[in-house]
């Protein structure tokens, strides 16, 4: 695994929390783009059955779903 990644301080669990997903269950991609795409101060709908309906975007739920989409290209590349 990266150094970056170790460094990060990522707190486990967090985004999902933030969502009201289950840690179990991946979060979908289509969700991070959407969350990514929106303004900090939006609120956007999640297409998805999983989660909160309704979620207002914030600088910090945007930067933890930059870092999960992040990681989750570089799982795929690895494969």
């Amino acid at each position: 695994m990266a150094k970056w990644i170790q460094k990060a301080g990522i707190k486990k669990g967090a985004l999902s929390k933030q969502l009201d997903i289950p840690i179990a269950k991946n979060i979908p991609i289509g969700l991070l783009n959407k969350i990514i795409r929106a303004k900090a101060g939006d609120t956007i709908t999640n297409p998805y059955k999983v989660g909160k309906k309704r979620i207002k975007v914030t600088r910090k739920l945007e930067r933890r779903a930059i870092l999960a989409r992040t990681l989750k290209r570089i799982r795929r590349r690895e494969k």
